[in-house]
């Protein structure tokens, strides 16, 4: 059996709140809403970009959520990579997977974003976000698209939150959880992931482990 390793990609990848912060402020500005502390923000995401705007508004104006969400859009498709990088460790980490393993890129984050952020820091890795023709997680549709893709039969994914986790769980294969992204670690515990990952020094290790549990 091939096995696929597949991961989220903020919080996991790259840290992208600092550049998410800014683009949702932005937007907040427009409608005369507060702007969002980056806690906030963190706190708000992994359901994609919609119910992130959603929750960043004032409930009174969330009708007009789809309006708002068309400026976010626009301005943080033009401004993701100002602040945005991965992590410490992970370009490595990604190149020794790589040498072993088929590996795409899964994210709520809307397609439009996705490709170019993982075009300039992860060159060559095939990247599917949030599109209107395929459910978006925690769905399983998202995994299943990218490990037909990527020429698997099943896999290993690799995110930050409990909507990762319970994607994996809907696609039945194990889920990596990773606690340096925009979850705390009692929140990853509480949705039960098969492992818990705090470092990245330690992510390849963990990984490998996960691919065997798929091969057990």
């Amino acid at each position: 059996m091939r096995i696929g390793i597949l991961f989220d990609l903020d919080g996991t990848l790259l840290n992208t709140l600092d550049d998410l912060t800014d683009a949702v402020n932005y937007a907040m500005a427009q409608f005369d809403c507060p702007a969002q502390t980056p806690a906030q923000v963190r706190s708000y995401l992994g359901n994609g970009a919609k119910q992130l705007i959603a929750l960043s508004l004032p409930e009174e104006k969330r009708s007009d959520v789809d309006t708002v969400l068309e400026v976010y859009r626009n301005y943080y498709n033009a401004h993701c990579q100002i602040k945005t990088g991965p992590y410490a460790g992970i370009p490595e980490a990604l190149a020794n997977l790589s040498e072993k393993y088929p590996i795409a890129v899964v994210s709520n984050k809307p397609d439009s974003a996705t490709k170019p952020l993982i075009a300039r820091y992860f060159p060559g890795i095939y990247a599917l976000g949030e599109r209107s023709d395929c459910p978006r997680k925690p769905a399983p549709d998202m995994l299943k698209k990218a490990m037909t893709y990527i020429g698997v039969e099943s896999c290993v994914y690799v995110g930050d939150s409990e909507v990762d986790v319970l994607t994996a769980k809907n696609t039945g294969v194990p889920c990596v959880a990773v606690s340096w992204g925009f979850r705390d670690r009692d929140v990853l515990e509480e949705s039960d992931p098969a492992f818990i990952c705090d470092d990245t020094k330690d992510l390849v290790e963990m990984i490998e482990k996960a691919v065997q549990a798929v091969e057990a």
